[in-house]
């Protein structure tokens, strides 16, 4: 199968606003849960990029919050981790001054009299840097701390301020199911107001997902096909090859479903099957995709399956099972696999049928949404097709590559050269994203950071949004709770998952996409 490969030319890309414009007020940004490996891996090397970029106000601090004392030796530790994780160098005069930005601030996140000197130390530090009132608190603890720190922040008078503007960032899980994440939203908007509070989806931070908007609506040629009358259907996939890494007791409680289906894979599908939105807006932007949501009539539990790994072979590498994985029930019945089929019922998508998967210790680490066309009414090259890799006329498929190779190709027949007869192959036309434009070191979160601290809420997810997925989605949890899988693990390590998803497909003639990642 022949590649042509895409490239910017670098007179149009001359042509880019530098986006200097984006910079955001001086303030504090306080991250709670500071010790944990978010802070270290993703949010300060994202800030360290944001600041090389000249993204970040003048003047400026970034303070930890944990229960460990851990004093200066946060500073070094933040300082290991954006040479480590963002690629930063050791010798560059940048990260020192960025690293005297920050600072720490021991607290027990249930303590209420903590609060009041955290609240003073943010106010000394705001005055002896110049920074002014506004403040942004990012929540990036274990969940079960979130309803404390919010209501401490309340009642100690940080949520509304006389001046400046305060904005929260709440890292997912956003509850684990509708009674939980309406409880936490009641919790919330009881100290901040909506336009407050941002839910944040690191998948939304991703260049490819915000790149679909702009494929679909700022190019002429593909909205028109985008619905029904010319698509088929449409696969999402979300496969690691990881398996919990540490983290059993965590995944215990979560599984695939609500780890990564009700979340990311929702806000993938959202983009991929929204009206095209009157303006790049929050309110816009979230209203097109709360219909999407609300338009997903319920999910019969035939329609969702469940998969646990074994043992198996990843990359070349033999691997436990789940059930033997570190601080995991050996008589599990958490799913490290989920697989779906749902239909959005309006005008556009009727009769489309969405296919999810997402999964732990798959074959490959891809996550990929592809969009398989519907074939001509009259395949007349057929009649003269032969045996062999060019015996049978593929659909025309697009598929958009989230990660790991981030990118988009559309694959559609061309006639083989020199060919006696009509022989048809597939071919494709790919966009690289490091090919085009160079290699990145931005991990996602620079965006999101960077339009919290503005006050964007765009890439952001709202209350009816988290609430409409979690309603779609608690009954199969319910009913998976209330019946413990007949047969786990039920795939190997290393696998595509359990044959009971294949069937999901195979019922309406179809079969799951495996050839993911970008072809050489």
């Amino acid at each position: 199968m022949a590649t042509i490969q895409m490239t910017v030319r670098p007179e149009d890309l001359s042509q880019v606003p530098k986006g200097g414009e984006r910079i955001p007020e001086p303030g504090v940004l306080t991250i709670f849960g500071a010790s944990g490996d978010l802070t270290k891996r993703k949010l300060l090397p994202a800030l360290f990029h944001l600041y090389q970029a000249n993204l970040l106000p003048e003047k400026f601090a970034i303070v930890g919050v944990a229960r460990r004392p851990l004093g200066d030796d946060f500073g070094k530790d933040m300082r290991e981790g954006i040479i480590d994780f963002g690629g930063a160098d050791a010798g560059d005069p940048r990260l020192a001054s960025f690293v005297g930005h920050i600072s720490y601030f021991p607290l027990n996140f249930d303590d209420t009299s903590h609060y009041a000197a955290l609240k003073t130390e943010l106010d000394r530090i705001a005055k002896e840097k110049g920074i002014g009132d506004d403040r942004l608190f990012y929540l990036a603890t274990a969940p079960e701390f979130f309803a404390d720190i919010i209501e401490n922040l309340g009642a100690h008078g940080m949520a509304k301020p006389e001046k400046g503007r305060v904005a929260v960032v709440i890292e997912k899980p956003f509850g684990h199911d509708l009674d939980s994440a309406r409880e936490l939203n009641r919790q919330v908007n009881a100290v901040f107001s909506e336009n407050q509070v941002f839910r944040i989806d690191h998948y939304l931070g991703k260049e490819t997902v915000q790149n679909l908007l702009v494929f679909r609506f700022a190019n002429g040629i593909f909205e028109p096909i985008w619905k029904r009358n010319y698509i088929d259907h449409v696969q999402i996939t979300v496969a690691e090859t990881l398996g919990v890494e540490g983290r059993g007791p965590f995944y215990e409680k979560a599984g695939a479903l609500r780890d990564v289906v009700q979340n990311h894979m929702m806000e993938l599908l959202s983009l991929v099957a929204l009206e095209p939105p009157s303006s790049f807006d929050a309110d816009s932007v979230r209203r097109e995709k709360f219909k999407v949501w609300r338009a997903i009539p319920s999910i019969p539990i035939l329609n969702a399956v469940r998969g646990q790994y074994g043992p198996g072979i990843v990359e070349g590498e033999h691997v436990i099972g789940y059930r033997d994985e570190e601080r995991v029930n050996p008589e599990s019945g958490t799913e490290t696999y989920a697989a779906l089929r749902l239909e959005i019922e309006n005008w556009r998508w009727a009769g489309v049928p969405f296919y999810l998967r997402a999964g732990k210790r798959m074959k490959k680490r891809a996550t990929e949404i592809s969009i398989f066309f519907k074939q001509p009414p009259l395949l007349i090259f057929n009649r003269m097709a032969t045996f062999g890799p060019c015996s049978e006329i593929q659909p025309n498929l697009l598929t958009i590559r989230i990660q790991p190779d981030e990118g988009i190709a559309l694959r559609f027949g061309a006639k083989v050269p020199t060919s006696p007869e009509m022989a048809v192959c597939p071919v494709y036309m790919d966009f690289d994203y490091e090919a085009a434009f160079g290699k990145s070191s931005a991990n996602g979160y620079e965006r999101l950071l960077l339009d919290a601290m503005l006050g964007d809420q765009t890439l952001f997810a709202h209350r009816d949004g988290v609430e409409t997925t979690w309603a779609l989605y608690t009954p199969i949890l319910q009913a998976w709770a209330a019946k413990k899988p007949e047969v786990f693990p039920n795939y190997f390590a290393g696998s595509w998952g359990p044959e009971c998803a294949d069937h999901l497909l195979e019922h309406d003639g179809r079969a799951w996409r495996n050839e993911l990642g970008r072809r050489s």
